[in-house]
């Protein structure tokens, strides 16, 4: 019984925490709409760590990543007025950084293809050291989710990740919700296949 208690006062005050915080939001959101540049700041500081890890997840370089989420703050300061409120903040501005990462991905792919095609050499991958140690199935699965296309590996990295709702996905991207649900069944069924010598 003190089990289901702890559970069930753990889950009401997360609950709590997300109302007070949906409603921080669009007391901030206020606020910076009027010019309030504090309170712009801290709808950075309370989104960015989300944007950097969606972003980084999708780039795997931490420079263009960061390049990416001054682009994405820049954005949504400037195109704050027109933030209706139909979504909450933190939906508009995945919906930029998506947008932000997926166009750099997409001009990533064009130039490598002319360089390829132009014969000249591709720069060298200098590989970000990593001082987390993650197990041989992270590893693999880290390097699976790589090799998605683009917009299953954004849905996946949403869903997976940052455990947004199909509902939340299709808002941010804009797609319908059963688009979303396809692909991301596609990254699943492709992660499956990469790494089925684990099962």
């Amino acid at each position: 019984m003190p089990f289901l208690l702890v559970f069930s006062y753990y889950r009401l005050s997360k609950i709590q925490k997300a109302k007070r915080m949906e409603l921080d939001d669009k007391e901030l959101v206020t606020k910076a709409k009027s010019g309030d540049r504090k309170a712009f700041d801290e709808l950075v500081r309370l989104n960015k760590d989300k944007m950097f890890a969606l972003i980084y997840r999708m780039t795997g370089d931490r420079e263009i990543t960061l390049d990416l989420l001054q682009d994405t703050f820049f954005a949504a300061y400037k195109e704050l007025g027109g933030f209706r409120g139909d979504s909450r903040f933190y939906s508009w501005l995945y919906r930029i950084a998506s947008s932000k990462t997926l166009n750099y991905l997409k001009r990533k792919k064009i130039l490598s293809f002319f360089s390829l095609s132009a014969g000249t050499p591709d720069e060298p991958s200098y590989n970000m050291p990593d001082n987390v140690g993650f197990s041989e199935i992270n590893d693999r699965l880290i390097k699976a989710v790589d090799l998605l296309p683009p917009k299953q590996k954004l849905i996946f990295n949403l869903r997976f990740f940052d455990r947004l709702s199909f509902p939340d996905i299709a808002g941010i991207l804009n797609k319908g919700e059963s688009t979303v649900k396809t692909n991301y069944q596609k990254a699943i069924e492709k992660l499956q296949n990469q790494l089925k010598d684990f099962r």
